[in-house]
């Protein structure tokens, strides 16, 4: 979570794993996230571009950035949320995913939400 007066962030994130697009014979395991993202400040702020850091069960680790999220830059007023739901393909049946969005008040303060890490696992693989 990004907390401060004026800008504040909370990321929450919801995960389930793609069978129907996996394919574990070839070392393919999919994952679909879905995300929420609340402004819980006091002015409205734009998601300009991503960052991620997935890592698999090996240790091997894919960075990612891009501009905004799913092709658009939405502007959050305060009390907003903004929901929208992606994925990823990993080589092994477990991993984790973490990063952050840079945003821009709309005064023009740029400044980043941390999103914390959270798992991709197949249904009952971790205890």
């Amino acid at each position: 979570m990004s907390k401060s007066a004026r800008n504040s962030i909370e990321v929450e994130v919801r995960t389930a794993y793609v069978e129907a697009e996996s394919d574990p014979a070839e070392d393919r395991y999919v994952f679909a996230y879905t995300i929420t993202i609340r402004n819980t400040g006091g002015t409205g702020a734009r998601l300009i571009s991503r960052h991620w850091l997935i890592t698999d069960a090996n240790g091997d680790v894919q960075e990612v950035f891009g501009e905004g999220v799913v092709g658009q830059q939405p502007f959050l007023r305060p009390g907003e949320d903004f929901v929208y739901s992606s994925g990823t393909a990993l080589p092994t049946p477990v991993g984790t995913m973490q990063g952050s969005y840079r945003m821009q008040s709309e005064t023009g303060e740029q400044f980043d939400a941390p999103i914390a890490p959270f798992s991709l696992a197949l249904p009952r693989i971790l205890h």
